[in-house]
C-alpha cells in the first residue's frame, strides 16, 4: 500500500492508494487508523482518504476516515485533496467529475 500526504487549508490527509480496494476495507480497522494518524508515533494526519469501488464514467468513490478511526460522511478539505490527488495521478482528465461519499455525490472541478 502507498500513502501520499496532502495539505489543504490547515488540514492534512493521507491518501491511501490500495493495490486492491477490497484489501483496504478489510485492512483499515479503527485501531490501525488511530496509529497511522498519530502525530507522534504514526505518519500523522487529520484522516485517511481511501478510494472505494469506482463506477467508470459515472463517479469516483471515496471513504473518509477520521483520526479516531470512525468514518466521516463528507469533508470539504478531504474532497479537495482527493480530487487533486486524482488529477495529479492522471486518473482523471476531465476538469469536472463526480465523487461519491457516504454523505452523497459531490461535483469536483479542477482549477489550473
Amino acid at each position: 500500500m502507498e500513502f501520499i500526504k496532502y495539505h489543504s487549508l490547515g488540514n492534512d490527509y493521507l491518501v491511501l492508494i490500495p493495490a486492491i480496494p477490497e484489501l483496504s476495507e478489510n485492512f483499515l480497522k479503527p485501531d490501525l487508523i488511530r496509529k497511522i494518524c498519530n502525530r507522534n508515533y504514526g505518519l500523522g494526519s487529520d484522516g485517511i482518504l481511501v478510494s472505494g469501488k469506482d463506477h467508470p464514467k459515472k463517479y469516483f468513490s471515496l471513504n473518509i476516515y477520521n483520526p479516531d478511526g470512525s468514518m466521516a460522511e463528507k469533508s470539504g478539505n478531504g474532497l479537495r485533496i482527493f480530487a487533486r490527488s486524482l488529477w495529479e495521478r492522471k486518473i482523471v482528465s476531465s476538469k469536472i467529475f463526480q465523487i461519491k461519499t457516504p454523505g452523497g455525490l459531490v461535483s469536483a472541478k479542477v482549477a489550473s
